[in-house]
C-alpha cells in the first residue's frame, strides 16, 4: 500500500520558485488571472500543474485551521445508485458539525480532478471520491491531501487512503455463471456508457463464460451513450437482429435490464422461457418488475455510511486498521433468469 506524502505538501514558494517569478506574482495570479499576462500566467499554471500545488482558499486563516467541510464527488446526480449512497452520507453527517459539499464530475476524468483541486483547496475535514480511477495528477493531489480519504463503491488493494465497496468484476463473473447454470448457452452482454466499473463488470462476465465455455464476443454490444430503459430496449433490439439465436443478456446496469425486459415483451420474446435478462445493483424496480428481474444487489447506502464511520475514527486518531472494506455483493436470482437448466 503506497504511503501518503500528507505534510510535504507543495507551498506558494515552491511554485514561485519553479516558475522563476515571486510569491506575490503567484499569489496576485491566483486571485485575479487578468492581471497578469497570459505567457506569465501559463508559466505559473505550468508550474501549478506539475507540483500537484493546491491552494488555500482560505490563506488568511491559520495555517493549523481546517473547514468542517466534507468533500464528496461522484460521477452522477441523478443515477439512483450514487443517491442511495449520498443519502447515507447526508444521514450520518446530520447530527454531527460537518456538513457535506457535493461535486458531480459527470463521468470526466478532467472535471474531477478540477473538482479534488477544488476542494482541497478549501482545506476540507475529509474528502470522499467515487471509484479509483482518479487521473495521475488527481491521485498525486489525494495522495498529498492532509485530511482523510475514502474512495467509494469498490474496492482495490492500492488505496489512496481507505477504500469502501464491492468487487465489480465479481459481480460481473458471478453474473455469467448464473446464466450458464440455468441453462442458458448463447449468453451476451449489453452495455452503455462504459465508464471503468461497467467495464470490470463486463470483464468478470465475460470471464465467468470463458470458464464454462460459452464465451461468444459476437454477442457483446456496448455503446458509450449515457444508460436508459430506452436505450436498453434499442440495443437489445439490434443485439436480437443480429444474433437472433440469442438466449441470454447480462445488462451492466437496472435501467438497460428494465429497458431490455420492455424490449422483449414488445417483440412477443418471453422472458425467461426465450430470454433470460440480469441487471446490476437491485434497484427497487427489479423486483416490481413483470416478470421480477434477477439482478446483482450492491449495498450502497452501507457504502456511504461506512466511508462516514472511516472519516470520523480518523478525525478521532483512530484510523482503522483494515483499509479496503470489501461489502461484497448479492445475486437476488428472480423470474426473469428462472428457466430450467437444460442440457
Amino acid at each position: 500500500m503506497r504511503k501518503r506524502k500528507g505534510a510535504g505538501r507543495p507551498t506558494i514558494a515552491d511554485v514561485a520558485k519553479k516558475a522563476e517569478v515571486s510569491t506575490i506574482t503567484v499569489s496576485r495570479t491566483l486571485r485575479d488571472p487578468a492581471k497578469v499576462s497570459t505567457a506569465l500566467r501559463e508559466r505559473i499554471e505550468a508550474a501549478i500543474a506539475a507540483l500537484d500545488y493546491v491552494p488555500h482558499s482560505h490563506a488568511s486563516a491559520l495555517a493549523s485551521s481546517r473547514s468542517n467541510i466534507v468533500g464528496v464527488i461522484v460521477p452522477s446526480l441523478t443515477n439512483n445508485v450514487f443517491a442511495d449512497t449520498l443519502r447515507a452520507i447526508y444521514d450520518e453527517v446530520d447530527p454531527s458539525p460537518l456538513q457535506v459539499q457535493l461535486g458531480n464530475s459527470r463521468y470526466v476524468a478532467a472535471e474531477e480532478e478540477r473538482l479534488i483541486r477544488i476542494f482541497l483547496g478549501q482545506r476540507p475535514s475529509a474528502l470522499i471520491v467515487a471509484g479509483g480511477d482518479q487521473t495521475k495528477a488527481a491521485r498525486a493531489m489525494l495522495e498529498n491531501a492532509d485530511c482523510p480519504v475514502v474512495q467509494i463503491m469498490e474496492v482495490d488493494p492500492d488505496p489512496v487512503d481507505m477504500m469502501v465497496g464491492f468487487s465489480h468484476y465479481e459481480g460481473g463473473r458471478a453474473a455469467g455463471m448464473h446464466l450458464v447454470q440455468q441453462g442458458y448457452r448463447r449468453i451476451g452482454f449489453i452495455g452503455a456508457r462504459m465508464d471503468p466499473r461497467s467495464r470490470r463488470r463486463m470483464e468478470g462476465f465475460a470471464e465467468g463464460l470463458r470458464t464454462a465455455g460459452r464465451h461468444d464476443p459476437d454477442l457483446f454490444m456496448i455503446t458509450t451513450q449515457s444508460s436508459s430503459m430506452t436505450l436498453g430496449a434499442e440495443l437489445m433490439g439490434q443485439l436480437r437482429a443480429r444474433r437472433p439465436d440469442l438466449d441470454a443478456v447480462f445488462c451492466n446496469n437496472d435501467d438497460m435490464a428494465l429497458g431490455a425486459l420492455f424490449g422483449c415483451q414488445h417483440a412477443g420474446i418471453s422472458v425467461p422461457d426465450e430470454i433470460g435478462i440480469i441487471g446490476f445493483n437491485d434497484l427497487e424496480m427489479m423486483a416490481a418488475a413483470c416478470p421480477s428481474l434477477t439482478s446483482i444487489r450492491t449495498d450502497r447506502y452501507e457504502i456511504g455510511r461506512t466511508a462516514v464511520d472511516m472519516i470520523r475514527a480518523a478525525l478521532e486518531g483512530e484510523r482503522p486498521d483494515q483499509k479496503v472494506v470489501d461489502l461484497g455483493f448479492e445475486l437476488q436470482a428472480r423470474q426473469s433468469t428462472a428457466r430450467k437448466a437444460r442440457r
